[in-house]
């Protein structure tokens, strides 16, 4: 009799287990979601950043959310991500957010506005002053929801045939450059050509547009604007940092399972520490390899420099009386751009100052 109790226990045992597993499963359903980009396969910084994201993924939900990564092209083209994901055409997509810009100013903010942030700030905005929670209610409008996922940092102000030395010498150049700068360098004379990333060498070559700026050594070596034009100019003062984003269809991303929420999460913080540092290995021995190859380095000059911030305050005052999201925003960066400053240049720029001067010594 004992040994029927013991079977008829293991029998129940099996069956809770087995009404268990279905329980599992639904609470952790399998997922197939396409993820399409901006960028090219050849730019394998962002492109390789939305791999490590995917794949993060996949490990974290015990491969039960697949996302399948589809560079420019592929899909849709590299500047309507935004609208595929708002459309639904795909689940999510990875973009630089003032690509749109014209669809709303408040939109350039995901990326970084002219004179803005620089990398470490524009994290610390995001997370800790505010900024994300603001850039939510702007993607919500576009049926989105909003995952920064890593920064370019710095970027390089970009490729010129002939040297810049004065505001005038901007004047009529077609130059390529990307979001919310356009309008604002467009006061300084400049024609602004908003092209992506596989259009813009032979846009060059064929003189369609004077000058580009794209990302920095890494990725420009790679797009072979060396061969064409000779000056390197720097800094990009548009993006003292460029903040990229994975884009959410809002349907999609409220029907995730909380778990999921948190994987996409988790994945784009990891991807996006990742792609931040492989910019800083990449670009040192990058500039090295195109000075050697006769590429000339030049710092923008201070008239330029000064004449670009006037230009930008200026952009910025007119668009926030038009729009208040924009203004909202604006102040919001513009307060914590003052606290961080007041306390960057105590130790942080000091430090990094002498850095700097000693290694020229040496």
């Amino acid at each position: 009799m004992k040994r029927r109790h013991f079977l008829q226990a293991a029998g129940l045992g099996l069956a809770t287990t087995a009404l268990a597993k279905p329980a599992i499963a639904q609470s952790n359903p399998a997922i197939n979601w396409r993820l399409t980009m901006s960028a090219p396969k050849s730019l394998d910084s962002v492109y390789g950043a939305c791999e490590v994201f995917g794949k993060r993924v996949a490990e974290i939900t015990d491969n039960q959310f697949q996302i399948q990564v589809f560079a420019a092209g592929e899909i849709v083209p590299a500047l309507a991500v935004l609208d595929a994901v708002q459309a639904g055409t795909v689940e999510m997509g990875n973009t630089s957010a003032y690509y749109y810009w014209g669809k709303d100013p408040a939109l350039a903010f995901g990326s970084g506005v002219p004179f803005g942030l620089n990398t470490r700030q524009m994290e610390s905005w995001l997370r800790h002053g505010g900024g994300n929670e603001l850039l939510q209610d702007v993607f919500a409008s576009f049926n989105c929801c909003g995952i920064p996922m890593g920064n370019t940092g710095c970027q390089m102000g970009g490729w010129f045939r002939k040297e810049i030395n004065k505001v005038d010498d901007l004047r009529g150049l077609k130059f390529r450059i990307g979001g919310f700068a356009g309008k604002i360098i467009s006061k300084l004379g400049v024609v602004p050509q908003q092209i992506a990333a596989g259009d813009i060498y032979p846009s060059l070559e064929k003189g369609t547009i004077d000058a580009v700026e794209w990302i920095g050594p890494y990725d420009d070596e790679k797009l072979g604007f060396q061969k064409i034009a000779r000056y390197y100019y720097y800094p990009a003062w548009w993006e003292g940092s460029s903040n990229l984003h994975t884009l959410v269809n809002l349907a999609k991303w409220n029907g995730l399972p909380k778990p999921y929420q948190a994987a996409l999460l988790a994945a784009a913080r990891d991807a996006g520490h990742w792609m931040t540092g492989k910019y800083d290995a990449g670009n040192p021995p990058a500039l090295k390899r195109l000075l050697a190859g006769g590429t000339q380095l030049r710092p923008f000059s201070q008239e330029i420099m000064e004449a670009s911030y006037r230009a930008a305050n200026e952009v910025c005052a007119e668009t926030s009386a038009d729009n208040p999201r924009f203004k909202k925003i604006y102040d919001s960066m513009v307060a914590f751009r003052g606290d961080s400053y007041l306390w960057w240049q105590v130790a942080e720029m000091s430090f990094d100052s002498f850095q700097v001067r000693m290694r020229a010594r040496t």
